[in-house]
């Protein structure tokens, strides 16, 4: 397999909200937005775009629950029933603190079995886990994401030390963790009993060697 190939397994990190704003009071002046224009965008440039897409309204202190409803009505509008938007609507509802809606959310996200190579199941299983606040399912869920064994064939860095490194377009490099989103969970792991906005963020994962 191509190391471009194993780069587009990357994309799932590469694709998750990193945007965690702590949530406020809304300001409508601030949340204001071009609603036409965003909802007329392709997938790709609404859910990846940093500055032209969903997340710059999700980043900007407030916005959270404004940015929920957006990624919603874009679903909607556009009959889109991609696991990725529905992941990212349900990260954003998860800081903003509506655990159940974006448990409901999650569940819509998963990949069927045969597609899920690089342990996503595993992922969405533990984020579940962690806002039902159910330690040993988010015990279970990191054993089996630990499990996921790294794609092999021809061109595929190997594991070393628990990284792998990844070329990108450009010809750029990333050095990344396997399983991807490991670093992920073990946050959660770390910071269990806090807020989602809290545990996802850098403060709760492992050092990075």
């Amino acid at each position: 397999m191509p190391n471009r190939t194993l780069a587009a397994l990357f994309l799932c990190v590469l694709n998750s909200f990193c945007g965690v704003v702590d949530a406020e009071e809304v300001s409508s002046d601030k949340c204001r937005f071009d609603r036409a224009r965003l909802l007329a965008l392709d997938e790709n440039e609404f859910d990846q775009d940093i500055s032209g897409g969903w997340r710059a309204l999700a980043s900007t202190p407030g916005c959270l629950l404004i940015a929920a409803d957006l990624l919603r009505d874009y679903r909607n509008a556009h009959h889109k029933e991609s696991g990725l938007l529905f992941w990212h609507e349900a990260q954003v509802r998860a800081d903003a603190g509506q655990y159940p809606e974006a448990i409901a959310l999650m569940e819509h996200a998963y990949k069927p079995t045969e597609d899920d190579k690089a342990g996503w199941n595993p992922y969405v299983d533990a984020t579940i886990a962690f806002l039902r606040r159910d330690r040993p399912a988010l015990k279970r869920a990191r054993e089996r994401l630990t499990a996921v064994p790294p794609p092999a064939g021809v061109g595929v860095p190997p594991v070393i030390d628990g990284y792998m490194e990844a070329d990108f377009d450009g010809g750029s490099k990333k050095r990344i963790r396997w399983p991807i989103n490991i670093d992920v969970v073990e946050g959660l792991e770390n910071c269990f009993g806090k807020t989602y906005a809290e545990a996802y963020k850098e403060v709760c994962r492992p050092k990075k060697q």
